[in-house]
């Protein structure tokens, strides 16, 4: 069963979502609090996640990062990854107060810039009782180095220096493509198959959905580091799904970092790229989830 559901975040924003529950259910149910990652929305494919936690008798809370999808917040399209991180604690606090929720058997999914955010969150906020991190980005300062060509950095500074002079005027924020058909071309994602997912899940599943971000939005990527919190997560449970070959949130960061976890920790690899895990590898990726949770959480 699916509700609507809405809630008061930090400033007053209202962001709004979903409310998953089993179809046979106890008074109160583990829950799980998910959101998507980069630019994305709920549409794409956080339901089928959701669809099968609540198969196994978890309840969910999924719900559209703020200035994204039916959330509230401006400037529209801005992603500030520490804004979404309190973002998910409040998402957390407005699961405690649904009369379903067990608020001692919450846990938190994130995939792609979520799945960073969810190793922060599991880090810092001891109300998590188990993790699921999905081809997370571990560091920004290595993945924009990994992606972006040496000789094309000193023009992104110049770029990102220049829009805050132009902020500082009273200017709107510059803006630009999440991705692009060429490769080459100026996107904050630019990869062949991020554009091929992003077209076509936009045009299937979300046509709400806007190919851009404000430009701060690629800066505040280079200054995020959550892989530095995944020594903290412990003693809570976390599961990193990896996809083996994820050139965008680059695998061999993931794999380097979960070698830093403390235990109790379960490394799950899948074959394919990073939207495979949404697609191709979503058998194995969800199923995956849903056993970690049903181990740590329990279910109805």
């Amino acid at each position: 069963m699916r509700r609507d559901v809405e809630f008061k975040a930090a400033g007053g924003v209202t962001l709004r979502g979903w409310h998953y529950l089993p179809d046979s259910r106890a008074a109160k149910l583990p829950t799980v609090v998910m959101a998507h990652g980069y630019s994305a929305v709920k549409e794409m494919y956080l339901d089928r996640f959701a669809e099968s936690f609540a198969a196994a008798g978890l309840a969910s809370v999924v719900f559209d990062n703020r200035n994204f999808g039916a959330s509230d917040g401006e400037p529209r399209q801005e992603i500030d990854p520490w804004q979404q991180i309190r973002d998910y604690r409040d998402a957390i606090t407005f699961a405690e107060t649904l009369s379903e929720t067990d608020p001692s058997r919450i846990g938190i999914w994130g995939s792609s810039y979520s799945g960073s955010h969810v190793l922060v969150v599991g880090a810092i906020d001891r109300r998590v009782k188990c993790v699921v991190s999905q081809a997370p980005m571990i560091s920004g300062h290595e993945n924009i180095g990994r992606l972006v060509r040496a000789d094309f950095i000193a023009g992104f500074q110049r770029m990102f220096e220049n829009d805050r002079r132009s902020r500082y005027a009273g200017n709107p924020p510059a803006m630009v493509p999440v991705v692009s058909e060429d490769p080459a071309g100026p996107a904050a994602l630019a990869s062949a198959d991020s554009w091929a997912w992003f077209t076509e899940t936009g045009r299937v599943r979300a046509p709400a959905w806007k190919n851009e971000v404000t430009l701060r939005s690629v800066e505040m990527v280079c200054e995020y580091e959550p892989g530095g919190y995944i020594g903290f997560i412990s003693p809570t449970p976390l599961l990193l799904i990896v996809a083996l070959g994820d050139h965008l949130t680059v695998a061999d960061a993931a794999l380097a970092a979960y070698e830093r976890a403390l235990e109790p920790k379960q490394l799950v690899t899948v074959k394919g790229g990073h939207f495979d895990v949404y697609g191709a590898a979503f058998d194995q990726s969800s199923a995956a989830a849903t056993k970690w949770f049903v181990q740590h959480l329990g279910t109805a």
